[in-house]
């Protein structure tokens, strides 16, 4: 389930990072290497704090899902205009999976459960982070206007939460999946936000925070 897990999160990382290549205008081989670096990022920041050999380097089926989706987007990619929305919704759903697939790798390597959560939130965050990084964008992790770790935080302890149980089987993890997914796709509907690092008085007195557009769905 783990590994099925994994390749579904990929592809669907993979997805949002090709769907923001098209966006772009990148070349189908950059559609392939952004839409890997989203999908397999996260994943591989984690093994390396575990102080493992990256499972992508180990077994090439990691490597499908990407060009899989670099492939799906250049073929049914209905519209440029139409591809912001198609990000923010597999991007969601890669999201949904990775914090819980970097919870549980982290609680199988007998990792304390605050520090799995924490590794679960940066598999699910970090390809995304490197995604706009690399695109140069603002990232979602950094948008004022938007809330992109705490539905990642919520699946990553939940995930948690569930393994210390002894619960944790198929109708959980769509369970706990479908609260992230539907978390995420809330805040950005109804432009759900957290506090500024500053606080509402220094706002009054500063320049308004460098960004994006508001990530509106």
């Amino acid at each position: 389930m783990m590994i099925t897990m994994e390749l579904v999160g990929i592809f669907f990382f993979a997805v949002a990072g090709s769907l923001m290549a098209a966006r772009r205008g990148f070349d189908i081989l950059g559609s392939v290497f952004l839409g890997g670096v989203c999908g397999l990022g996260g994943g591989v920041v984690r093994d390396l704090i575990l102080n493992q050999a990256p499972a992508t380097f180990q077994n090439p089926v990691y490597f499908t899902p990407a060009i899989l989706a670099a492939l799906c987007v250049y073929a049914l990619t209905p519209s440029v205009q139409r591809l912001h929305r198609l990000i923010l919704v597999f991007d969601a759903g890669g999201l949904a999976l990775f914090s819980m697939t970097g919870t549980l790798k982290a609680l199988d390597n007998g990792v304390n459960p605050v520090t799995a959560i924490l590794l679960g939130v940066i598999t699910a965050v970090g390809g995304g982070l490197l995604r706009d990084v690399i695109s140069n964008v603002t990232p979602d992790l950094f948008n004022p206007g938007d809330i992109y770790a705490i539905p990642a935080i919520l699946g990553a302890a939940l995930s948690a939460l569930a393994w210390h149980l002894e619960i944790f089987q198929p109708a959980v993890a769509i369970a706990i999946g479908s609260t992230t997914f539907l978390l995420r796709l809330c805040a950005l509907r109804f432009n759900w936000r957290i506090p500024m690092a500053a606080g509402h008085w220094y706002r009054q007195q500063s320049p308004p925070p460098m960004g994006g557009p508001q990530r509106h769905f």
